[in-house]
């Protein structure tokens, strides 16, 4: 069975935020397959973006990335793992 462990970063005021969330995800950088960074971008650089993440690694050193990704102020993190039949 092959499982894909993605996980969910919603940034809320990026510019403030954006420094501690860099430093956490190279501190995890490891275990990060793939990252891509989302915002809208209509007339200015919004203040909100969502970074989609697909991690290797193992269930606690996932688990060490969202914790600390929650606990910076403004950044909500979730995991999801999908598994073929």
């Amino acid at each position: 069975m092959n499982c894909y462990n993605l996980m969910a970063v919603l940034i809320n005021h990026r510019s403030k935020n954006a420094g501690e969330v860099q430093e956490t995800l190279t501190e995890h950088g490891c275990i990060i397959k793939m990252r891509l960074g989302l915002h809208e971008t209509d007339n200015a650089c919004s203040e909100e973006g969502l970074v989609l993440l697909q991690l290797g690694g193992t269930e606690a050193e996932r688990k060490s990335l969202e914790d600390k990704l929650n606990s910076i102020p403004g950044v909500k993190a979730k995991s999801l793992e999908i598994c073929s039949d």
